[in-house]
């Protein structure tokens, strides 16, 4: 067994990264400020998005991209259950309509095939989730969005610096919502942030920059800073959204290593499913036929119930207590008590996300992960297998 916990994520960070976070809690500036505005124009470069905001969280960009569309309360948005509870919560939130739509057992992904059916008078917005970083097929979202004419909200927590037939994710549509948490491929301690490349987007997202603060004409960097003026309006009511300078000068380093993360993480994933291809104790995640860069946030495999007796449950826990850390992404959320009592959903109603949820378990994966403790997740896996073959 191994002598040290291995996490199942942990960020990687420069000690040059650690110096400039330094240099934000010396300076005495350290909300929003000229480091967050660097960092914006770096997303935004490195998105090809004319349009990047950053928040303190992806669920506050997903709140405010719906914000910005005023919704009705019977509006829908489609989404799917095998994601994290923020992104059904938000559309709660904004007093719309949630509309589930099962995924593929192969990837996890949204099943773009049986969107249309749940596409009506009241749709207005498709929410699909690039999950652990792959890229839905989004010319074929795009497709439906435009023959239905909707907005397309890309949930893309998981999936910063991935790629759809060659180009960003970020580079083309209409929103995409990233996160940087401290588990995501690149992490501001917390964070998130909204992009889109579209100019005719940029009323929308006039009304996210009021939206994030207050509802200020003016952000705090324009009323304390040497030349600024202390006065302003509300223009409407706000939330206290704002991405924090000691946050941005983390994640101005973050973004120019991702690629390099990315990379790093690739290069795990290709040994994990090389190690595992003889383990029938576990069912691989599958890849689509279409053009994809993965950005690999999560590698997140199925207990296979037909080969082993051993529950995911007992499965992470035999993990842990083997010193091996693990995720849970996700139980499928129209199991929740909330969505449950609310729309009726039960079990049975989206099988693959149920099949999903009770049997995936997301495996240890950072860029700092060394094949030596790759090597302890594998051998333990198969050791615990050992126990419980039927």
């Amino acid at each position: 067994m191994r002598q040290q916990f291995l996490p199942f994520a942990k960020p990687s960070i420069s000690e040059k990264a650690i110096e400039d976070v330094n240099d934000s809690l010396r300076s005495g500036w350290i909300t929003s400020g000229p480091k967050l505005k660097k960092f914006e124009t770096l997303l935004s470069e490195y998105t090809s998005a004319s349009n990047a905001v950053c928040l303190n969280s992806a669920t506050a960009g997903l709140h405010l991209a719906l914000l910005s569309l005023n919704l009705k309360e019977t509006d829908e948005v489609i989404t799917t259950p095998m994601t994290f509870a923020a992104t059904l919560n938000v559309i709660e939130i904004v007093g719309a309509k949630v509309k589930l739509v099962d995924v593929n057992l192969s990837d996890y992904n949204i099943d773009i095939s049986k969107i249309e059916q749940a596409i009506n008078e009241n749709t207005k917005v498709l929410m699909p989730v690039h999950f652990a970083g792959l890229p839905v097929d989004l010319k074929e979202i795009y497709n439906l969005a435009k023959k239905h004419n909707l907005v397309v909200i890309e949930d893309s927590a998981h999936a910063i610096g991935a790629e759809y037939d060659g180009k960003k994710i970020g580079s083309f549509g209409d929103f995409q919502v990233f996160s940087f948490h401290p588990n995501k491929n690149m992490t501001t301690g917390e964070g998130g942030c909204i992009t889109s490349p579209r100019e005719d987007f940029k009323k929308y997202f006039d009304e996210i920059n009021l939206l994030k603060f207050h509802g200020m004409d003016r952000e705090a960097w324009n009323r304390f800073g040497k030349t600024g003026s202390p006065h302003y309006q509300i223009v409407c009511p706000g939330f206290k959204y704002n991405l924090m300078d000691i946050q941005a000068a983390l994640g101005i380093h973050q973004i120019k290593a991702l690629d390099t993360f990315i990379e790093k993480r690739t290069y795990l994933v290709q040994r994990y499913y090389q190690l595992l291809n003889d383990v029938e104790e576990l069912i691989l995640p599958q890849m689509p036929n279409y053009k994809f860069k993965h950005a690999w946030h999560l590698f997140a495999p199925r207990v296979n119930s037909e080969k082993t007796t051993i529950t995911r449950d007992e499965l992470m826990n035999e993990l842990k207590n083997n010193n091996i850390g693990c995720g849970l992404h996700y139980e499928a959320a129209h199991l929740y008590p909330y969505y449950k009592t609310k729309y009726g959903y039960d079990v049975g109603d989206f099988p693959n996300s149920e099949l999903i949820g009770s049997s995936v378990i997301s495996l240890p994966l950072f860029p700092d992960m060394s094949e030596s403790d790759q090597d302890d997740v594998v051998s333990t896996l198969k050791d615990i297998f050992k126990s419980f073959r039927k």
